[in-house]
C-alpha cells in the first residue's frame, strides 16, 4: 500500500510539474532566490552549496567553507569508502561448531557488520540470524550432555563486542553462561570440531543499500572499519580518518577542515564544509568507480528516509532528488542531485545551528524542501510531430 501510494503522488506530481517545467529557476536567477529563501530564521543561517552537475561551475554559494555538523551526511564518505575497497560480492559467514570431549564450542565470524537478533526479520532479510546461531548452539550442547547445559567455554574470532553480548544476553536468559575467550581468527577451529551450523549476510552491495536507504549508523561505522582494515590501515576510527583523507585527497579535494570521530555522523563532534561534500559529490558522479553510490540514495518522496518528505512541501520536486538526509537535535543536513529540467544540480545544505527540538528539525526540513522545490523539473523530452506526407 506504502510503494502504491509513493508511485501515485509520483505520478501526480510529474504531472504537476510538466505543465510548469519552463517555470523552474535557470541557473543565473538562483542566486538571489535562493539567498533570501536561506535568509529565513528557520534555517538560522545555513551553509549550501549548488553545482551544475555537468560544468562543475558553482552556481549559488552561501557560508561554504565554514565548518559545519555533516549529521548522516558524513555516510556519502562511509559509502565512497565502501564502494573503493570492499567487493560489492563480497559475503560474511560465521561458523559454530563443537568439541564435546571438552565442552567448547568455537564460532569462527568474518566480521559480519549485519547479524541480525530478530530470527523473523533476519530470515525476512536473508540476513545471518544471531538467534538461530544460538539456539543450535544450545541444542547441541544438550545433545552431548543428557539434555543438560553443563558448563561450557566458548572461543570466537570475527565478532563484534555487540555480538559477543547478544550471545551472552541470549545464553544467560535461557540458564546457559558459557566462559568466551577471544582468539585470532587462525586459532579457532584448529582441533577436531562437529559442525552445528553456518550463517551468512548478503553480500556487500545490497548491506550498504539498506545502509544508505535506511541512515543506518552501527552499519555505516562498521562497514567503513571494514574499509579501512581492506586498505591496510587499522580497524577502528584512526584508520577511518586517514582513509577518509586520502580519498578526498586523491580526487583532489581539500580535507584539511574535516574532523571525524565516527563513520555515520552520529556524532555532534564531526565537522565538514558545504564546499567539501559538494564537491566530492560532483566528482564521485563522474567517476565510474563510485557508480555505485547515486542508484543507493534516497529519492524524494519515494523510497528510504526521504519517501514521506516533498509530498507535502514540495510536491513538484517528488522523485526528482536523490539524497543523504541528515538530522541531529539542531541539525537538519540534505545533500545530494535534484533533476532540474535539462541539468542536474549537486547541492549541499547544512543547518546546524536550528533551535533544538523536533518541531524546529521539521520545519528546517520542509524549508530545505522548498528551497529545492525551485529548482527541480523533470527533463521532459520534446515530442515532434512528422511532417505531413508530400512535404
Amino acid at each position: 500500500m506504502i510503494k502504491f501510494r509513493n508511485v501515485l503522488v509520483v505520478s501526480i506530481a510529474l504531472a504537476m510539474v510538466s505543465s510548469t517545467a519552463s517555470a523552474n529557476l535557470k541557473p543565473t536567477e538562483i542566486p538571489p532566490v535562493f539567498e533570501k529563501l536561506l535568509n529565513s530564521p528557520t534555517l538560522s543561517n545555513p551553509a549550501m552549496i549548488v553545482i551544475d552537475g555537468s560544468t562543475g561551475q558553482t552556481i549559488y554559494e552561501k557560508n561554504i567553507y565554514a565548518q559545519r555538523k555533516p549529521a548522516s551526511v558524513m555516510k556519502l564518505l562511509t559509502a565512497a569508502m565502501v564502494l573503493q575497497y570492499l567487493d560489492p560480492l563480497k559475503v560474511f559467514s560465521t561458523e559454530v561448531s563443537i568439541t564435546p570431549e571438552t565442552n567448547t564450542l568455537f564460532i569462527k565470524g568474518s566480521l559480519d557488520p549485519w547479524i541480525g537478533t530478530t530470527h523473523s526479520v533476519a530470515r525476512k532479510m536473508n540476513r545471518a540470524s544471531l538467534t538461530h546461531m544460538a539456539s543450535n548452539a544450545t541444542n547441541a550442547v544438550r545433545s552431548y550432555n543428557a539434555g543438560e547445559l553443563v558448563e561450557y567455554t566458548v572461543i570466537y574470532s570475527g565478532l563484534y563486542e555487540q555480538d559477543v553480548k547478544n550471545f551472552k544476553t541470549y545464553w544467560a536468559k535461557r540458564g546457559f553462561n558459557p566462559v568466551f575467550k577471544a582468539e585470532k581468527a587462525d586459532q579457532v577451529l584448529t582441533e577436531t570440531t562437529v559442525p552445528v551450523v553456518t550463517e551468512t549476510s548478503p553480500p556487500v552491495a545490497k548491506i550498504l543499500d539498506w545502509m544508505m536507504l535506511w541512515s543506518d549508523n552501527q552499519l555505516a561505522d562498521r562497514l567503513a572499519r571494514l574499509s579501512s582494515q581492506a586498505a591496510g590501515e587499522p580497524f577502528g576510527i584512526l584508520g577511518v580518518e586517514r582513509i577518509f583523507k586520502k580519498l578526498l585527497a586523491e580526487l583532489q579535494i581539500d580535507s584539511s577542515k574535516l574532523v571525524v570521530k565516527d563513520a555515520s555522523g552520529l556524532s555532534k563532534s564531526n565537522k565538514v564544509t558545504a564546499k567539501m561534500i559538494g564537491e566530492l559529490l560532483y566528482k564521485l558522479r563522474k567517476d565510474p568507480r563510485f557508480a555505485g553510490l547515486y542508484p543507493v540514495l534516497p529519492v524524494s518522496g519515494v523510497s528510504g528516509t526521504l519517501n514521506e518528505r516533498f509530498i507535502d512541501t514540495a510536491p513538484t520536486a517528488v522523485g526528482l532528488v536523490r539524497a543523504k538526509t541528515g538530522s541531529l537535535n539542531g541539525t537538519a543536513t540534505l545533500a545530494g542531485y535534484v533533476e532540474s529540467s535539462d541539468r542536474e544540480y549537486v547541492f549541499v545544505t547544512l543547518a546546524d545551528q536550528i533551535p533544538r527540538g523536533y518541531t524546529s528539525l521539521k520545519k528546517a526540513r520542509a524549508a530545505i524542501d522548498k528551497i529545492l522545490g525551485r529548482i527541480a523539473a523533470p527533463n521532459i523530452p520534446a515530442e515532434i510531430s512528422p511532417l505531413p506526407s508530400g512535404i
